[in-house]
């Protein structure tokens, strides 16, 4: 999964909102690019470093990789962002793991939201593109971010619109022997799959707090992939279905349901019968990370309701329904009866 990551390749900084995907601008290929990333959770700490590991050894990037931090002050006194560029270590979030000499923590940059709206998202791909003018592109898969840092085998998907050879500009920036990417024409359909996948995820981890087995997690893993893309087929007509067999979808959505914190934290509220909040829970489990399927489900709900689509997608309305308290966490494989016959 790639949250909290955006990448801009320009010639001149500036601004860029903060948002959970990576973003870029690519200038005539005579020129070198500088490379920003903005996050620096655990995936965008986990992004410097490989792209910084690339820009020193790609003529056509600047050496200096800037991150983006949102600065905190640690229980020692010290800003994170002090930390970060004494010690080329993200201490809070990827403890134990070098950046890259050549990796600048900044927090200077100003903070933006996402618009949603009933009658449908709007695509953060999409906004940064209206908004600021540039070609954007987006970088999903199933790659948890611990396991890249210490080098294990991963893979992602880069989603591009038209221009192949802006996607295989990012292929080449993002590249390792240990983290493979792929390039697919389908932006839409490789961010709407790491947003989407984290629903499934809150799914997963309500089995896995009832203990309700294995065979019921790929059940319900199975029926939320189909429900991933008939919605953002719904949505986007354009969504290709190879896309789901990247590495940005059913991947991405095996490990995310397997391991990832939406599943983590939904495990534990089942365990609690629903009694604990998501809130709290997400307090005293992530220290700072966000959990990202809670408020997915309450905006897919939102636009399935506004469509008059909630019986189309009974997984992502029972999700939601269970998340703000209306059902019990059991009533995530109950929701299956009501699936009807033409879905």
């Amino acid at each position: 999964m790639a949250p909290a990551l955006e990448a801009q390749v320009q010639q001149e900084e500036q601004s860029l909102p903060h948002n959970n995907n990576f973003y870029n601008t690519l200038n005539d290929a005579t020129h070198r690019s500088k490379v920003t990333v903005i996050g620096s959770g655990n995936w965008g700490s986990v992004a410097s470093k490989l792209i910084a590991s690339n820009t020193l050894r790609l003529p056509s990037f600047h050496d200096e990789v800037r991150m983006w931090v949102y600065e905190e002050t640690l229980p020692s006194g010290e800003k994170l962002t002090d930390v970060i560029n004494r010690t080329n270590e993200n201490v809070k979030y990827l403890p134990g793991i070098k950046l890259g000499q050549n990796v600048v923590a900044d927090p200077d940059l100003e903070n933006a939201g996402m618009e949603v709206k009933m009658e449908g998202p709007c695509m953060i791909s999409t906004l940064i593109s209206q908004q600021l003018g540039i070609n954007c592109s987006v970088l999903m898969g199933a790659n948890i971010a611990n396991e890249i840092a210490v080098e294990k085998f991963s893979e992602a998907t880069v989603g591009y619109r038209n221009n192949k050879e802006v996607a295989e500009r990012w292929v080449q920036l993002f590249y390792t022997p240990y983290f493979i990417v792929t390039a697919a024409q389908d932006v839409e359909g490789v961010e709407l799959c790491g947003t989407l996948k984290n629903v499934v995820a809150i799914a997963a981890g309500f089995v896995d707090g009832l203990e309700m087995g294995n065979n019921t997690k790929a059940a319900i893993m199975r029926l939320g992939l189909r429900e991933m893309k008939a919605f953002s087929k719904l949505l986007f007509p354009s969504v290709k279905d190879s896309t789901f067999f990247e590495s940005c979808g059913v991947a991405d959505l095996i490990t995310t349901c397997l391991g990832g914190r939406n599943r983590k934290v939904a495990e534990a509220y089942a365990r609690n019968g629903g009694k604990r909040s998501f809130d709290e829970l997400e307090a005293e489990m992530l220290q700072g990370q966000k959990l990202q399927g809670v408020s997915t489900a309450s905006e897919v709900y939102e636009v399935l309701s506004h469509r008059g689509w909630l019986e189309l997608f009974p997984l992502f309305s029972t999700v939601h329904e269970i998340c703000s308290g209306l059902l019990p966490p059991s009533a995530i494989v109950e929701y299956s009866e009501k699936l009807p016959r033409s879905f």
